[in-house]
């Protein structure tokens, strides 16, 4: 693939670590660094003080647009200082999956299975494949018998997300969004109208190591979701009174630690996963990914996504989580973690086993 066709232009004694200044950014490079490595951060301008103040960066690219690592020079700039990039959501979000498939840099992961991201048939293949239980989907809202979420693909962040128990709701609620602006014919062909599930979300997040050939349970976190997580502070009778729009943006996290008798179904759900990640796009899964999941009274697990990169929800580990603390001892973050993986696989000539 391209990343390992490149990185054997490496000097490898000399490599760097580089991700887009969004996101995750600040703990891949503190993490980095502390292991180090040589950082280097590619920002929107307006952004760059961000990386200046928390002085995890030892250079600094400063982009009109994300897009822009795309451009010759700047891919000449990165390669010239050895950086193995790593990717996050705003990475897909912005620069896009048929752009990070082609990107000639080498990328820490792998960057086939970046593109199920973007596809929640791909996603669904998968997980059902691993064993993993999913809510129930209607692809004619006709069809819809219960209290079902709708759902926009892309980098929409929870916006637009609405709810409906028949097709006359969902029919009228269409109607109001798009007459709004809020959402695009578009939008729709791509949407999913997926079963709503009563219970506690959880966003379960792994490492997997080629070099160990072992999955590592790292943390759990929860988003905090505007305004939904915010409607309820409102008495109910003013909610009559008022023309609040559900939203599920996402403005922040928080961590969560699960009982102790669900780790063994947890466990098994990261093992299974990486197991036909292998099947379905080899070499499967690299480092970190996270299922978003919700558990159930009955303490059943339903999963929706998959995530096959960092996630923003581990920048509330960024000394480590409970369970980094129990494999690791302290102050070991998923970026530091990252940052272990590349360390070792230099030291033990398989950097080809972790880039693509």
């Amino acid at each position: 693939m391209i990343g390992s066709e490149i990185i054997e232009e490496y000097d490898l004694e000399n490599i760097s670590i580089a991700t887009l200044g969004s996101h995750s950014a600040l703990q891949i490079l503190k993490g980095a660094k502390e292991l180090g490595f040589r950082t280097v951060v590619i920002c929107k301008k307006g952004r760059e003080e961000v990386y200046r103040r928390f002085r995890v960066a030892d250079r600094i690219i400063v982009l009109d647009e994300f897009i822009d690592v795309m451009k010759p020079e700047i891919l000449e700039k990165l390669k010239e200082e050895n950086a193995i990039m790593i990717p996050h959501g705003s990475l897909i979000a912005y620069v896009g999956v048929e752009n990070i498939k082609k990107l000639e840099l080498p990328i820490f992961g792998n960057r086939i299975l970046i593109s199920y991201e973007g596809d929640r048939k791909l996603e669904r293949e998968w997980l059902t494949k691993a064993g993993l239980r999913m809510p129930k989907e209607f692809k004619d809202p006709k069809e819809i018998d219960r209290l079902v979420i709708v759902k926009f693909a892309g980098a929409k962040g929870g916006r637009g997300y609405f709810l409906a128990s028949s097709y006359d709701e969902y029919k009228k609620k269409v109607d109001e969004l798009l007459a709004r602006g809020k959402i695009t014919e578009e939008d729709l062909k791509t949407s999913t109208i997926q079963e709503y599930v009563f219970g506690v979300n959880m966003y379960f997040s792994y490492f997997y190591s080629p070099i160990n050939d072992e999955v590592e349970f790292f943390g759990i976190d929860r988003r905090y979701e505007t305004n939904v997580d915010n409607i309820g502070r409102i008495p109910a009778r003013d909610q009559l009174n008022t023309n609040i729009e559900p939203s599920y943006v996402v403005v922040g996290n928080f961590p969560l630690v699960a009982r102790e008798s669900l780790l063994p179904k947890i466990l098994e759900i990261g093992d299974n996963v990486v197991e036909i990640s292998k099947k379905i796009a080899y070499p499967g899964l690299i480092g970190p990914f996270c299922i978003e999941t919700m558990i159930t009274d009955r303490l059943e697990i339903i999963a929706f996504e998959i995530s096959v990169r960092i996630v923003a929800g581990t920048n509330v580990f960024t000394q480590g989580s409970p369970y980094s603390y129990l494999l690791y001892g302290d102050n070991v973050s998923m970026g530091k973690r990252i940052a272990m993986e590349i360390k070792r696989a230099v030291e033990e000539n398989r950097i080809k086993d972790i880039v693509t």
